[in-house]
């Protein structure tokens, strides 16, 4: 074309002129940078891109086009409209492709911008309404995988701040700034292919005046390429300066193509994609500055440097990269050296995507950071994982990387998979971590959610979840009842709750309600026909009310069916007044059938019983019985829960929460809906459900199961644990559990005299009753609550004691995290006894002083005036407070400033006595001080369950004294307070002085005494009356491994012992001597004769001194089962911890770890380090094994199964590794990884390390390496393993058109082809796919071994491998043929064919072979007929082989007329030869035939003896000539009489000879099969019309095609209707074949297959104007009028403007016929007021008027129209329509009306043309 437009041109500019401006083009671009044409608004863009381009450094020898200063990553803001990139198909869709960018980017590539030529056929296909051309889908034109060049087409902001980045693979915009003149062979470059030609494809490579040319020998694929199809090509010839060129798609040249600087590559002209030689520059932190094609500059960044060769880069070094992308500002170039995109790589990836998206990965370490691009981060199993800058903090959080990676672990969550740099992208957020909802896939049917809405729309109220979920609430789900005008109600912004009704992951649709009544419904959720059983209660919304009944549905997409006699008790004749459509109802399942999906409901017999037992029936109610709760909603006396995991609804009571009064109402409060409880009782049920308690006194009893479960097990003198239920004046009621209940009267409430009964006890107080007197006559009993009348024990106190305490930590814990304010981390922070310095801010009437502090300057804290007695509380005054109470709920700390209890704290003995004061008091607890040690500590309020408090309060009052005893100096479970004990008041203790320790000099030696021996140390008492201690390291210098030290002593003993330390007695923490705290410690001593002379005073090791392979002695402690370690002594100053897989050499020793080794025992181990999660401890490994390398043999831990990769473990230190399929065993299995589950633990042998993690072999060849192992199937390890002819076993990888791929070994794979994989012909390969799953077990022989490309080939026939064929015989397929059988089959073919002419040529004279005289054919004429007869396949063998199949014993009919039956070959079925002299009829059979016409052919001679006929005179043959003569003209006269109808099958056979083609006769055939209730002779009948009707009679094989789909609606399953279904799309055009199957659906009334066929319809053929017609038919015949509404919105966005009219025409008469008229009536008013000229429209609207519409809206119609402004003529013609309207429906008055208004017309008309 270019040459034709030079010698000829056709004006316009020259041609010179153009070659002439792309030259001066690429002399511009060495001082300029070309941008695209930008508005005025990126004026200050160009000027500071002006200004970059003087930053340009000039060298000798020329102009450096480009500098590369920062390496990072591809950012989005970075990217411009025309940046190239080189992208990775994701995802393929109907209308979008999703690719993956560099730096984790997704863009998205629409349709139309694939190429020009795709671009017009999906035009063409839009404006053509009957195209029969089938469109390439996009998904035949992308692969995912596949790496594309592309270009930015568009970058657009959409809504909620994201940007919409639009893509393009157009040539035209990718190739633009190449031309002819640049182009040179050995180029690669991408296309779409514009058009299939005989020899090649034209490729469209986007150059104009080029023309590329691809031969079909050059491409490397079996199948034909498409138009629109994505091509990357290698350039191979340039003809005629560049305006021809031929391309070739050779993979392996393709991808090993270099670009060079022979090319004349340059900076506008560079693609993305292309291969180049770069030499490094600089090598940075952040990755790698190059330099290539001599002249330019580049970056690769840290994500795309092969980590495998990362610290062999250094400046100078050349090395093979891949361009990545192309800034036009910036004019940086990025490059990869990532292997995937390198030789033999670089044009299909085989890893896209991943299953860890959305998962949340815990325990993982960040490796780098780059400040201004992200982290990296190392996951469990040893992958990366790349978190970008801004996903390492919230929004508005501060950048902070340096905290990041200072941290040991972190949690993050997997956002994403790029393509491009094979990695996880991840993200730090806590927002997005603890996410609840990630993914469609988490939201769950029935559960209930929060949402924000978005928008209030037609179809409902959209509803966000998360920035990536979103779901709709159906308009008349808004609420119970439907609103008018919901936007008055909801607004965007407003958080809803609401309930999941169904949700459809692949779709990404969501459907939820805020019907009140089925959010708070407690019944079970019916979210499949499986739930649905007989009996059971739900709750439902009607959709549908009909005459018949309503139709309801549940969650999901189940549906069920209430008929008009279930709806109530009374007769319903009207159930449109009763119900009404989005009703929430109870219904009773009746019957359910849950293959039909058919469901039968009741209103009438739901009853409150029902309710209550449907409820319960999931749940097994037994009291004591311990569950787990989650709380629904709190109420003012307690909270309704569900018990889990049933979700059936419960009740727990304000008063059950706690043994503490107090407590009950804080844990109520901090308690929130959507919080788990655990460990709750069954306590009773009634009508209002199930009632629970977490009163721990009750817990107890019911777990001991002492208590009487009926009044006939009660007994006088019993003592049973219940809780006030009534106070009356007279007594109190105590309730029990198992419905029990007794009486405590006033006289036996307390041991003193009682005068008011509502100050004593609580509603809901624990107390211990006694039963004292039974009255079985009325079932009822006293109790008393006497504390001198109960055995009670003194140590129930302290465990209530600190059960209290735990509770009240519990609530400060829950309190804090729900929030994240200042104020309640403040609270949180202190407790008891802290002591703060404070500020006096104010001092209250009442004595009361207010301070401040930092450390609380959001709570209000205050001081009584009791505890300011004697200090200074003038405002400003600073002073030092000790917290004596924390009040979540009120916000306050109450605080001591007295001086006794600020002072600096004594040490406590244990028994010691103490008088207590008590400073802070409730009804529960008590905050005492202990004389003058300065301790506070908290003692309960009650000794007893039942003490009454009041009664004492001016001896147990705030100030008042009493007598304790120290139990505990520092208990745990107080948080370090001391543990006392109340002594009785007659009780005369006096306080034991604290003896003052002695203080010892590091180094001092002395005698001591043993005093108790332990399995870690001893315990010795120093002259000084001190206690020591002696660590087990410090008795024995070289103690005997499995020895235990520390029984070498003997109590009473006396030793001489140096003081080296101290260690603390809460902690047990090392202290030197020197600490500040060893005064409150006890000395640490040594016995070691070693220590004790050496004169030095370094007698403790220091960690520094442990290197990392020492051997050294430990001495284990305990084995924590939660961290799965074991806790060891090296020294007494040095712990260490010893890693569970590094302490056992068995895997079956995994089970009970604790019992290998005993406390105290010697133990050899080797030192493997710091423990990192453990600051100032070891980690040890006493398997001998210090590190994993190359060879080793260690145990694992199975951490993840890959069902069809192999299992990922953990292995010691941190470390991760791989199992392939092939290294499980030794001898391969059908399933091989069945054996393992995770958790489980392994003997593991490492054979290697690659990509961050090791390769991993379980066989015991390698794990056992000193036994002789028995191996099946040995390792290989390289292709010089294999041998040809060696049989080997391996797994299949995959299955496709290539064959079928088998791992045979972790790295190599071999090659079945598909001939070489079955005896049986396959023409797809989905067969084998169907038989031969993923990782199946296979044997195959190896037919070649391409050692140099590592390729081999297998065969899995049975002749190879003896064993059976992989495809089962009752698939029925085709056998292939063997070699030599083919050859003769291939002869006999032949000769076939030449018999075949020779026939011909002898029957054009017409003459007949004469037959010999003993009645048979000569062999000549016989071959002759044979051959004939095998050609002519009429089809109607079949039926004659169905006839002789079901009459087998019928005698063998006579022979007939020009038919010869062919027996010689016995395996083929019989076939009839036609002759075309004569018509079939029923009686043919039975006639005698001619001579010269009909004779029998055999190929056996005793056939033919018995096949001669008898010999006849010529007399008796000329009668039976005339004879059958005379009966074939009757025949022929029955049949030209077409009013016969055919009675048989014969007559049918004989009219389809004759017209084969005709469907009518075929579909009659058809019947009168079904008539005989032949079900399977019509289906053959069926197939057989198929076959014989021409290719060209598309509507008659589509008729046949409809009769079979009826025929299996009727007397066919499912699943054969749906088989011929999808072969009718296959042979006929889809879309009719759709439309008569929903019609046959539909008239079936079939109406949910019906309503889901036309939903695929819709999607399928969605420009399609007949789909939405007969769809909205559908739908208003089913009185979905709202649905056909949405489905009219929908049509007018898919169609063309053009067809909009008709449409809503079309649509309006449904609404006249089926549906609402006025909604009818106002889409006509609507149309017509656009198109007012549109007569036709308004000739129709007449029409349908006059049929459903009043007279007064006619004559208000025929007013408006004959106004209109159009012709005369047409004007004529409504006032004449107007006129026979009144004629026949008006009065004379109407009549002579309309003919004035005619009158008027024609003067006003004349008074126009007189003007």
């Amino acid at each position: 074309m270019t040459t034709m437009e030079e010698d000829f041109p056709r004006g316009g500019t020259h041609k010179s002129s153009v070659d002439k401006s792309v030259k001066s083009h690429e002399v511009d671009n060495l001082f300029q940078k070309q941008e695209p044409e930008v508005k005025k608004k990126r004026k200050t863009v160009k000027q500071e891109d002006g200004e970059n381009f003087k930053k340009l450094k000039v060298d000798a020898r020329g102009l450096k086009l480009n500098k590369a200063d920062a390496v990072e990553v591809l950012h989005l803001l970075n990217l411009k409209v025309g940046t190239l990139l080189l992208g990775c198909v994701r995802e393929v869709s109907d209308l979008e492709a999703v690719v993956g960018l560099p730096s984790g980017l997704v863009g998205y590539l629409p349709i139309h911008n694939i190429c020009d030529s795709y671009t017009k056929i999906l035009l063409e296909q839009l404006d053509s309404l009957d195209s029969s051309e089938e469109v390439v889908t996009l998904s035949e034109l992308l692969t995912p995988g596949t790496l594309v060049r592309c270009v930015v087409s568009s970058l657009n902001s959409v809504k909620e701040g994201h940007i919409s980045l639009k893509l393009s693979i157009n040539p035209k915009e990718v190739n633009k700034c190449l031309s002819p003149s640049a182009l040179k062979p050995g180029m690669t470059l991408s296309g779409c292919v514009e058009s299939v030609e005989d020899h090649g494809f034209l490729v469209d490579i986007g150059i104009s005046g080029t023309k590329a040319f691809l031969p079909k020998k050059s491409t490397s694929s079996k199948q034909d390429l498409k138009v629109g199809q994505y091509v990357l090509s290698l350039i191979e010839e340039v003809k005629n300066e560049g305006r021809v060129v031929r391309l070739s798609l050779n993979p392996q040249a393709v991808n090993k193509a270099v670009a060079g600087a022979h090319q004349g590559w340059t900076l506008d002209s560079l693609l993305p994609g292309l291969l180049i030689r770069v030499k490094i520059k600089r090598v940075t932190l952040h990755g790698l500055v190059v330099e290539f094609l001599s002249s330019f500059s580049g970056t690769v960044d840290f994500l795309h440097i092969d980590k495998d060769k990362a610290s062999s880069y250094e400046s100078g070094n050349e090395v093979l990269a891949r361009v990545l992308y192309i800034e036009p500002s910036s004019r940086v170039v990025a490059l990869s050296l990532r292997c995937h995109l390198l030789p033999p790589g670089g044009s299909v990836l085989d890893n896209f995507t991943s299953e860890q998206i959305g998962v949340v990965v815990k325990g993982c370490k960040m490796t780098t950071v780059h400040h201004h691009s992200g982290a990296l981060m190392e996951l469990p199993d040893g992958t990366m994982a790349f978190v970008h800058r801004h996903r390492m903090k919230e929004p508005k959080e501060e950048f902070n990387p340096n905290r990041l990676l200072a941290m040991p672990e972190h949690n993050v969550r997997i956002t994403d998979y790029s393509p491009m740099e094979q990695i996880h992208m991840a993200s730090l957020r806590k927002s997005h971590i603890e996410a609840t909802f990630f993914r469609y896939q988490d939201v769950k049917v029935g559960q209930i959610i929060e949402a924000t809405v978005i928008s209030l729309q037609k179809p409902g109220m959209f509803v966000r979840l998360t920035d990536h979920i979103k779901g709709l609430i159906p308009i008349n789900h808004l609420a119970d009842v439907v609103l008018t005008n919901p936007e008055k109600r909801f607004h965007e912004g407003m958080t809803v709750k609401c309930r999941v009704l169904s949700v459809d992951a692949a779709n990404k649709r969501l459907l939820l309600t805020r019907k009140k009544a089925l959010i708070e419904s407690t019944l079970p959720i019916i979210q499949s026909y499986s739930d649905a059983r007989v009996g059971r209660v739900a709750h439902c919304s009607i959709i549908c009310v009909k005459k018949y009944g309503c139709i309801v549905r549940f969650y999901g997409e189940v549906k069920g069916l209430v008929p008009v006699q279930e709806l109530s008790t009374e007769p319903v004749t009207e159930p449109e007044e009763l119900f009404f459509v989005g009703q929430v109802v109870k219904a009773k399942v009746i019957n359910c059938n849950e293959e039909s999906e058919k469901l039968v409901l009741s209103f009438k017999a739901v009853t409150e019983v029902d309710v209550i037992e449907t409820q319960f029936a999931q749940f097994d109610f037994e009291i004591g019985k311990t569950v787990d709760v989650r709380v629904r909603r709190k109420v003012l006396d307690g909270l309704e829960v569900s018990i889990l995991p049933e979700e059936i609804p419960a009740f727990l009571p304000t008063v059950h929460l706690s043994d503490h009064v107090t407590n009950c109402p804080l844990l109520w409060d901090a308690l929130e809906d959507g919080d788990n409880i655990s460990n709750v009782v069954c306590l009773n049920k009634n009508k209002r459900g199930i009632n629970l308690t977490k009163k721990p006194s009750l817990m107890a009893c019911l777990e001991d199961g002492n208590l009487p479960t009926g009044f006939s097990e009660l007994q006088v003198g019993m003592q049973m644990v219940g809780w006030v239920k009534n106070i009356m004046p007279y007594g109190i009621f105590i309730d029990f559990p198992h419905g029990l209940f007794g009486l405590a009267p006033k006289a036996a409430i307390g041991d003193q005299f009682i005068t008011d009964t509502s100050n004593v006890f609580e509603i809901g107080q624990t107390v211990v009753a006694e039963v004292t007197n039974l009255d079985e006559e009325k079932n009822r009993f006293l109790v008393s609550l006497k504390v001198s009348e109960l055995n009670l024990s003194e140590e129930d106190a302290h465990a209530r004691l600190i059960q209290g305490q735990k509770e009240r930590k519990a609530i400060i814990e829950m309190v804090t995290c729900r929030g994240e304010s200042d104020l309640l981390k403040q609270l949180s922070s202190v407790s008891v006894g802290d002591k703060i310095k404070m500020v006096v801010e104010d001092v209250k009437e009442d004595g009361t002083v207010t301070l401040t502090s930092h450390q609380l300057s959001e709570a209000v804290v205050l001081a009584s005036k009791h505890h300011t007695t004697g200090v200074n509380t003038t405002p400003g005054c600073k002073v030092t407070a000790v917290v004596l109470h924390v009040d979540p709920l009120k916000s306050q700390v109450l605080v001591s400033l007295l001086p006794t209890l600020t002072r600096k704290r004594k040490s406590l003995s244990h028994n010691s006595g103490h008088s207590a004061t008590i400073q802070y008091i409730d009804k529960d607890f008590a905050v005492v001080s202990l004389g003058d040690t300065g301790h506070l500590t908290i003692i309960p309020a009650k000794t007893q369950l039942n003490d009454i408090v009041n009664l004492e309060s001016k001896k147990f009052s705030i100030g008042s004294c009493l007598k304790v005893i120290v139990k505990n100096p520092s208990s745990e479970e107080l948080g370090g307070l001391p543990l006392v004990a109340c002594k009785g008041q007659d009780q005369q203790v006096k306080s034991k002085s604290q003896e003052s320790v002695q203080k010892h000099s590091l180094g001092a030696m002395v005698i001591a005494k043993v005093t108790k021996l332990k399995p870690l140390g001893v315990l010795v008492m120093l002259p000084s009356g001190m206690t020591g201690h002696i660590h087990v390291s410090e008795i024995e210098e070289s103690p005997a491994v499995g020895s235990h030290p520390t029984s070498s002593l003997k109590i009473g003993e006396e030793v001489q012992v140096k003081v080296i330390g101290g260690h603390t007695v809460r902690g047990n923490r090392f202290l030197p001597v020197t600490h500040p705290n060893f005064k409150l410690a006890l000395p640490e001593l040594t016995i070691l004769p070693r220590k004790l002379e050496d004169g030095s005073m370094q007698t403790v090791d220091k960690l520094k001194n442990y290197k990392t392979g020492d051997e050294v002695i430990c001495f284990p402690s305990k084995y924590d089962k939660q961290l799965k370690c074991l806790e060891v002594h090296v020294k007494s100053n040095i712990m260490g911890t010893v890693e569970l897989l590094t302490m056992i050499s068995k895997p079956g020793q995994a089970n009970n770890p604790q019992k290998l080794f005993k406390p105290g025992q010697a133990v050899l181990a080797k030192v493997v380090g710091n423990n990192p999660s453990r600051t100032g401890q070891l980690s040890l490994s006493l398997t001998g094994i210090y590190k994993v390398e190359q060879g080793s043999v260690t145990m694992g831990m199975v951490w993840k199964i890959e069902p069809h990769r192999g299992l990922f473990v953990k292995l010691p230190f941190g470390n991760s590794g791989l199992v392939s399929l092939m290294d499980l065993s030794d001898e391969y299995s059908d399933n091989p990884l069945e054996p393992y589950k995770e958790g489980q633990v392994i003997r593991c042998s490492i054979i290697g390390e690659e990509k961050g993690h090791f390769n991993v072999s379980l066989r015991p060849s390698r794990t056992n390496k000193g036994q002789q192992e028995k191996v099946t199937d040995p390792e290989i390890q390289s292709i010089s393993d294999i041998k040809e002819g060696q049989i080997v076993r391996g797994y299949v990888k995959t299955v496709g058109v290539s064959g079928i791929f088998v791992r045979l070994s972790r790295s190599l794979e071999g090659r079945v082809q598909l001939q070489h994989a079955s005896k049986y012909f396959i023409n797809k390969p989905e067969v084998i796919s169907e038989h031969v799953t993923q990782s199946a077990l296979v044997t195959a022989k190896v037919l070649s071994v391409d050692i140099e490309n590592i390729h081999v080939s297998l065969s899995l026939l049975t002749k190879d491998t003896g064993k059976p064929d992989i495809l089962p015989g009752s698939l029925k397929l085709q056998s292939r043929l063997p070699e030599d059988e083919k050859k003769k089959h291939d002869r006999t073919k032949r000769k076939r064919v030449s018999s075949e002419s020779q026939q011909q040529d002898e029957k054009k004279d017409g003459k007949q072979a004469k037959q010999n005289a003993d009645g048979t054919l000569t062999k000549e004429h016989a071959v002759k007929k044979k051959a004939k007869k095998d050609d002519s396949d009429s089809g109607v063998e079949v039926f004659f082989r169905e006839e002789d199949d079901d009459e087998p014993n019928k005698e063998h009919r006579g022979v007939m007329c020009d038919v010869a039956f062919d027996v010689s070959n016995p395996k083929e079925p019989e076939r009839l030869q036609i002759s075309c002299n004569f018509s079939w009829d029923t009686t043919l059979s039975s006639l005698t035939p001619a001579a010269v016409d009909q004779v029998y052919e055999s190929s056996e001679d005793e056939e033919e003896d018995q096949s001669k006929p008898v010999k006849k005179t010529r007399k008796e043959l000329q009668q039976e000539q005339q004879n059958a003569e005379q009966q074939l003209s009757k025949l022929e006269a029955e049949l030209m009489d077409p009013s016969v109808r055919p009675d048989n099958a014969t007559a049918f056979e004989r009219l389809l000879l004759s017209s084969p083609d005709s469907s009518f006769l075929w579909l009659q055939y058809m019947a009168f099969h079904l008539q005989a209730t032949q079900i399977e002779q019509a289906r053959a009948v069926a197939e057989r019309a198929l076959k014989t009707i021409s290719f060209r009679e598309e509507q008659e094989k589509l008729n046949v095609w409809v009769a079979m789909l009826n025929l299996e609606n009727m007397y066919g399953t499912e699943e054969s209707l749906q088989k011929v279904f999808e072969r009718a799309i296959q042979y006929c055009e889809p879309l009719p074949v759709y439309q008569q199957l929903a019609d046959i659906y539909a008239k079936s009334d079939k109406l949910k297959e019906a309503e889901t066929l036309y939903k695929s319809m819709v999607k399928r053929f969605r420009q399609e104007k007949a789909v939405y017609e007969s769809y909205g038919s559908f739908l208003l015949r089913q009185g979905q009028s709202n649905a056909a509404n949405a489905l009219l919105q929908r049509a007018l966005q898919s169609l063309s403007n053009k067809d909009h009219v008709d449409l809503i025409t079309k649509f309006a008469r449904l609404e006249f016929q089926y549906g609402n008229t006025e909604r009818a009536k106002s889409m006509f008013d609507k149309v017509l007021g656009t198109y007012s000229k549109r007569t036709d429209l308004w000739s129709v609207f007449i029409d349908l008027m006059v049929k459903h519409g009043s007279q007064k809206e006619v004559r208000e119609i025929f007013d408006r129209v004959i106004h209109l402004s159009v012709s005369v003529k047409k004007i004529k013609f409504f006032f004449k329509r107007y006129l026979d309207y009144e004629r026949k429906h008006g009065t004379p008055e109407s009549i002579q009306a309309v003919k004035q208004k005619a009158l008027e017309y024609v003067e006003c008309k004349g008074a126009e043309a007189g003007s």
